[in-house]
């Protein structure tokens, strides 16, 4: 009897570990893979590190500040001589992206640049919100943005008011000069 109790769980233990395996590529070890690589960068920001004029936030976009713990930034470099593999590396984020877990929170084009803010979660809570921007002549960029009690609607209001607040270039001066 001991034995068939023994074999049951542990068939139901590996059954848990093999389903939680399941084989699809992450962002997350996307970044790990490439945070390191040729024509790439990467940089983690706690977002107490962050300086923003938030004096013209409203009270919902100032609660979806607060709620953002850290940014992880990496991005890649496009050069005329290696665009097989810009491509290639495009292609695996896309692929990443276009997963079942990631919800469409925005999405816009301008002058052969896009942009597209995803998230994973459900209506009221986001566990992490993802910003993927791309241009053909200079590379793309992936931004994920963790936190705690993230809400997809307020993190749209925020990056609204980001578009318009007064931040401290200095502070991406680096990511910015990669870009050149």
């Amino acid at each position: 009897m001991k034995r068939a109790v023994k074999i049951i769980f542990l068939t139901a233990f590996l059954s848990v570990i093999l389903n939680s395996c399941n084989g699809e590529p992450s962002l997350q070890r996307y970044f790990v893979d490439n945070q390191e690589q040729p024509n790439f960068i990467s940089q983690d920001l706690p977002i107490s590190m962050v300086e923003i004029d938030k004096s013209d936030f409203s009270e919902a976009q100032t609660e979806a500040f607060n709620s953002v713990r850290r940014l992880n930034f990496l991005g890649y470099k496009v050069n005329e001589t290696d665009r097989v593999t810009y491509e290639a590396e495009l292609t695996k984020v896309t692929s990443i992206l276009s997963q079942e877990k990631y919800q469409d929170l925005m999405e816009f084009n301008d002058k052969g640049k896009k942009v597209l803010v995803k998230y994973i979660g459900d209506d009221d809570e986001a566990d992490e919100v993802v910003v993927f921007g791309s241009a053909n002549d200079m590379g793309f960029a992936l931004v994920r943005i963790l936190g705690d009690d993230m809400s997809p609607e307020k993190m749209v209001t925020l990056a609204e008011a980001l578009n318009k607040a007064n931040v401290d270039e200095n502070q991406m001066q680096n990511i910015l000069n990669f870009f050149k």
